[in-house]
C-alpha cells in the first residue's frame, strides 16, 4: 500500500504523537524510511492504523488520504469536509488549515466557520472573520455573499 505522514496519522486516528511515538518505539506501530532516505520524516504505513481510523473510508477516500498528505489543497479540503461530516472537527481543521496555507479559498471558508462556530476550536470570531475575508478574496462565491451582507449591515447601521 502506501504510508503517510505522522501528523497525518494524528489526524486520522485521535491519537496523540506521544502515543504514537510510545507504539513505534515498542514495536506495535511499524514506522518505513521515507522514499528520499531522509529520517527526518516519520512515515506509517496506511494500513497498519486503517483499523484505528475515526471514520470509515472508501478506496476512493483512502486515495483522497494519499493525496491530501502529499500537499494537494483540493484533497486536504475534501478530506476535511469528511471528517466534518463525521463530527471530528480536530481532525479536520489539520488539513484544512493545510489547504488554507495553499490559499484554497474553500478551505479557508471553512476554517472561517470552525472559527465562528467555534468547531473543534474556542470561538474566535476575528480569526473567523479573517478567514472569511480571505476566502472572498480568494473567489468562494458564499465568503464573498457573506462579507458582503455584512458590509452592507454595517453601511446601514451607521
Amino acid at each position: 500500500m502506501f504510508a503517510i505522514s505522522l501528523n497525518a496519522v494524528i489526524a486520522l486516528t485521535d491519537q496523540s504523537e506521544r502515543t504514537l511515538r510510545r507504539r513505534i518505539a515498542d514495536g506495535s506501530l511499524p514506522r518505513v524510511a521515507d522514499e528520499g532516505g531522509s529520517s527526518y520524516k516519520t512515515l506509517i504505513p496506511f494500513e497498519a492504523i486503517s483499523p484505528q481510523l475515526v471514520v470509515p473510508l472508501t478506496g476512493e477516500e483512502v486515495q483522497l488520504v494519499k493525496e491530501a498528505d502529499s500537499g494537494n489543497a483540493s484533497a486536504q479540503n475534501d478530506l476535511a469536509l469528511i471528517l466534518l461530516a463525521h463530527r471530528k472537527p480536530q481532525g479536520a481543521l489539520y488539513w484544512l488549515e493545510l489547504a488554507a496555507k495553499q490559499e484554497c479559498p474553500e478551505a479557508m471558508h471553512w476554517l472561517a466557520r470552525c472559527y465562528l462556530e467555534g468547531n473543534g476550536v474556542d470561538r474566535d470570531e476575528n480569526l473567523g472573520l479573517m478567514w472569511l475575508a480571505r476566502s472572498a478574496a480568494g473567489g468562494h462565491r458564499i465568503s464573498r455573499e457573506q462579507v458582503e451582507a455584512m458590509r452592507e449591515c454595517f453601511i446601514r447601521h451607521h
